[in-house]
């Protein structure tokens, strides 16, 4: 496999696996409280009843598991389009990783302490760096 194409791949893959990562944190998280505060899993039917029942440091990782298919959900596409028409070049690698990079920052964040300025400005890089290369891509295509 050409080394451009490579470097998109393993972008992509640490997403996958900072969201598993997450979805982990998120399920231990609830288990430990549920089991330690003995609330009955059927209390939980409805979003607004986890809500309700769950803490916020409880629920932080759930939200952040709801920001992970969002946003990288264009990463992803986006990774594919540019492998498919071979157009990954050292700029879109960069540009790959600051988006990996600061989104494990925004979970890291969002997960732990959560203050809500240093998870806005690690979202706001990753944003940019995104946008970024969706505007190559589209001037590319359109030029």
């Amino acid at each position: 496999m050409n080394a451009s194409l490579q470097g998109l791949a393993a972008p992509m893959m640490v997403m996958f696996l900072l969201t598993m990562v997450v979805w982990l944190v998120m399920f231990a998280r609830r288990m430990a409280y549920l089991g330690a505060n003995k609330i009955d899993a059927e209390q939980l039917k409805a979003p607004g009843d986890v809500e309700s029942l769950l803490p916020a440091q409880v629920q932080a990782p759930a939200n952040n598991l709801r920001n992970l298919v969002e946003l990288p959900v264009v990463f992803y596409a986006l990774c594919l389009y540019l492998t498919f028409y071979t157009q990954v070049d050292g700029f879109y690698v960069v540009c790959a990783w600051v988006f990996v990079v600061f989104r494990c920052l925004h979970s890291l964040v969002h997960c732990s302490y959560n203050r809500v300025m240093h998870r806005f400005l690690a979202y706001l890089i990753a944003s940019l760096a995104l946008w970024v290369m969706v505007i190559r891509a589209a001037l590319a295509l359109l030029l």
